[in-house]
């Protein structure tokens, strides 16, 4: 399938199992009539499939070393990207980050490294399922660089157009989305 074809056919699949109308609270604590909950979609094997695909074809060029970022949302992408790198010959691995160390074993915030490895000195997209303010991916982008990572760009599926754009820009750091929020409210 084409690219074109594929992102096609994927936000088909995006607005029948991940978007709905209806009063919601965001996580940022914005209050919106319509919701992305992208878990279906990632969890579905077309779906994820599809995200993988153009998640990495949207990542290959840019010299990434791992792909993760907070638990729960990226999670099943960071994991569907890296077994898709595999195949494709051009391994991406992945982490993901807690939103709180466990309290128990290794008390980790960044889990997903083997014994030894660090992010130290490499190059990182952190990636999310949907953007809004951008203050989810910052805490990432925060345990990563405090882990010595180098945060080369946060990547989302989808951006709620809703203040993450610049929030990035001030930090310094690119973003980018494979769809916009705008792109499912036409109908």
């Amino acid at each position: 399938m084409s690219v074109s074809a594929s992102r096609a056919r994927l936000a088909k699949i995006i607005a029948a199992r991940s978007f709905g109308r209806g009063d919601i609270t965001l996580a940022s604590g914005r209050k919106s009539d319509f919701y992305f909950n992208l878990k279906p979609t990632m969890l579905d094997p077309e779906g994820a499939a599809l995200l993988a695909e153009l998640s990495f074809d949207a990542l290959k060029d840019d010299s990434v070393d791992y792909i993760g970022g907070l638990e729960m949302g990226a999670v099943p992408i960071a994991g569907a990207i890296a077994q898709l790198s595999w195949l494709k010959g051009h391994p991406i691995a992945a982490f993901f980050v807690r939103k709180k160390p466990k309290e128990h074993g290794a008390r980790l915030a960044v889990e997903g490294l083997a014994k030894g490895e660090t992010l130290n000195g490499k190059r990182i997209v952190i990636v999310e399922d949907v953007t809004t303010t951008g203050g989810s991916a910052i805490k990432a982008v925060d345990a990563v660089k405090d882990a010595g990572g180098e945060v080369v760009m946060v990547f989302t599926m989808v951006d709620r157009d809703e203040g993450a754009a610049e929030t990035f820009k001030q930090a310094g750091i690119v973003f980018r989305s494979l769809y916009k929020a705008g792109e499912f409210l036409k109908g």
